[in-house]
């Protein structure tokens, strides 16, 4: 597998070997991908007990044509110079 990295990428890899904790580039990479690994656990773990906090809260439920006329409110008031974060 290759893979290609943007220079500044390149360069933080390079500097973590160079550093003497890792003994090469794909030590590096492969540290990447558990942390990555790890924080989609965390995501996901994070997105269970909301869930689970939903459905077990006692309040009344909000039906979702109430939920969506929110939403596009608030997409339509939301400033056009952070179109880009949508």
């Amino acid at each position: 597998m290759a893979v290609t990295l943007a220079s500044g990428q390149k360069a933080f890899v390079e500097e973590r070997v160079r550093g003497g904790r890792f003994a090469s580039a794909s030590e590096v990479v492969r540290e990447g991908l558990r942390a990555l690994e790890r924080e989609k656990a965390h995501l996901d773990a994070w997105i269970r007990e909301k869930i689970r906090e939903s459905l077990n809260d006692p309040g009344a439920d909000i039906p979702a044509e109430d939920v969506f006329a929110e939403l596009r409110a608030r997409n339509a008031s939301w400033p056009r110079d952070h179109a880009g974060e949508r």
